[in-house]
Formats: structure tokens, sequence, C-alpha cells
């Protein structure tokens, strides 16, 4: 194991969180932690050294994989749907309008990867994008200062991939705590999984358009919306004026953006969180003492996180006859 990114402290986490019994299933009997070890047994080295080469030229590459496996999984199922482009009359996920605002350095790290991949002999046409995907994140998260876990794998790639299937399946930033725990239930996954899962966002980006109506129109009472630490709203006016171009994009996390660490919850603490998603993690009764844990303990907070990712990677898995193995991540075989 390569132990060149990663703090190793983290690792003595591994044994403990991502035990089968954590997760009983139907989905994780399906993966296993060496799945390709007869087929492509350096898999993971190859995919790693993909994604450190591109997060070598941008950092973008973390907080934009994260993302696009959050959002893969949400729709679907975790089966790289995500990555298929629209064609002739097929509207893919990626079109959708709440999938517009993915950066490519996302799909471009995948992309990437799988080639690596299939240029080994052995292991071309062998891997499929879901598992890419899946490792890639991983990667990221480690990358960016996270905790390196072990991946469970065996994903196929899936047979569709509609924009229509979109619709209401993935988190707005303007969701209260009963709207945010209602769509990660449907998903298998608990207040808990959802409050860590939400911390990613502490390498996270946004366009201003996103949160706009916080910081300029919030209420007939209030422009700005009460929730909001004065100073980080203030903050937020000057870097994100009105009709600012909407490409303009700023990091979710001032304090440590490019960083992978329990920051994302000391800063709801201070109402400093950007969307109305966040920042209601710790105005919330239910969820607030999740939100102080985690911010005075950044060992469990990683424990945490762990475990829901992990779990969230077991969302509508793809087996036998209900996928396969794409040539191209981008378009079906």
């Amino acid at each position: 194991m390569d132990r060149s990114f990663y703090n190793p402290v983290v690792v003595v986490f591994l044994s403990v969180c991502l035990s089968f019994c954590l997760f009983p299933g139907t989905t994780s009997a399906k993966l296993r932690k060496n799945y390709y070890h007869k087929t492509c047994p350096n898999v993971e080295n190859i995919v790693r050294a993909a994604v450190t080469k591109k997060f070598q030229q941008t950092f973008v590459t973390a907080p934009a994989t994260i993302r696009l496996f959050f959002h893969d999984c949400f729709v679907q199922g975790c089966d790289a749907s995500v990555m298929i482009a629209s064609s002739g009359s097929n509207k893919a996920e990626k079109d959708h309008p709440d999938n517009l605002s993915l950066a490519g350095d996302g799909f471009d790290t995948v992309i990437k990867a799988k080639e690596a991949v299939d240029a080994v002999p052995r292991c071309k046409n062998k891997v499929s994008c879901a598992d890419i995907l899946a490792m890639a994140t991983r990667d990221a998260i480690a990358l960016s200062g996270g905790p390196y876990y072990e991946v469970e794998l065996g994903r196929l790639d899936g047979l569709s991939s509609r924009a229509a299937n979109v619709k209401g399946k993935l988190p707005q930033p303007f969701f209260n705590l009963n709207q945010l725990n209602s769509l990660f239930a449907a998903n298998g996954l608990t207040q808990n999984n959802m409050i860590a899962l939400s911390a990613a966002h502490t390498v996270g980006f946004s366009h201003c358009s996103k949160f706009a109506n916080r910081i300029h129109n919030f209420s007939r009472l209030n422009a700005v919306d009460p929730a909001l630490d004065r100073g980080y709203a203030a903050q937020l006016r000057q870097m994100c004026p009105k009709n600012v171009d909407t490409r303009v994009a700023i990091d979710m996390d001032l304090k440590t953006p490019r960083k992978f660490d329990n920051v994302y919850f000391k800063n709801l603490q201070k109402g400093k969180g950007l969307f109305s998603s966040d920042q209601v993690l710790f105005n919330d009764p239910r969820s607030k003492p999740t939100v102080n844990g985690w911010a005075n303990d950044s060992y469990a907070f990683k424990r945490a996180f762990i475990a829901a990712i992990t779990k969230l990677g077991r969302v509508g898995v793809k087996t036998g006859n209900k996928g396969n193995i794409r040539t191209n991540c981008a378009a079906f075989n």
C-alpha cells in the first residue's frame, strides 16, 4: 500500500469501520475488497497513480471527483451512469440541471484512470468505470488530507442513464433536516451518515447562484439570512455581488479549503455554513450534538465518514445481467 499521501494513524480505523457486519444488506455481499486480485491485481495502484497525477495538475480534482461519486450513487445507484454522454434522443443524467455544475475535472479523472487501467493488457476491459470512480474518490479524499480506507469492489456499470431519473434524487442547498433525512433514508443512509457525508463540503466549491438568496434577498424583512455570521455574510456579498457572472464559484470552507478536515463542523458552530442545508445541521437540535461532537473530535468524524461513504458505495450496485463493464466510461457498449 502506497503510504505517500495519507495519515497512517487513520488506517487503524479500517478493521473496525469497514467490517461487513456494520452494514448488513443484500448488496454488501456482492462487493469485496479483493475483487480484482486475479483479473487485475494492481488496479488500486494504477488508479491511485492516475488520480495523483491529475490531483497534482489541479486541486479541483478532489472535490469534483467526490461530488461525482455522490451524484452517481444517489441516482440509480453507484453504476457510473452519471458518466454517460447524451446521444441521439437520449438526454443523459449529466445533462440534468442538477448535474450541470459537476466539474469536468471529476469526469476527466475517471477517464484518465480508466485509460491507465486498460493500458495494462491483463486488465483491459476487466475493471468497471463504477469501481474506478469509487477508488478515485477514496484517493481524492486521501490526497486532500482525509482518511484512507479500503474500497469494496465488484460493481458493474449501469445500462441506462436518463436525465428524467435525476429529478428529486439529489439534496438541494435549501433543504431542511427532514428533507435531508428523507432523501438519505431512501438510500438506506442514517442521519449520522448524512451529516458525515455533508462534511465533504470541506473541500467543495459552489457557484454563487446556489446561495445568492441567503446574502441578497432572503426575505422581506431580512436581505441576509440571520443564521449567517455577519462577517461571513459580508465576505460572501463581496465575493458574490448581485448579478455576478454565473460561472463564478467560491470555496465552501474559506478557512481550510484544500484540506479534508472537521473544520466544516467548526464553521457551522460559528454560523459559517454556506448552504442552508449545511447550517441547519447545527441549528436543528436533533443534529446539533453530532456536529458539536465531530467538531471536537477529528478521529471520531473520520471513523464516521469512512463508515458512511462505504455504505454509500453499496447503494444500488449492479451485478449479473443488470450491468456490464464499459469499454468507454462515457458511452454504452
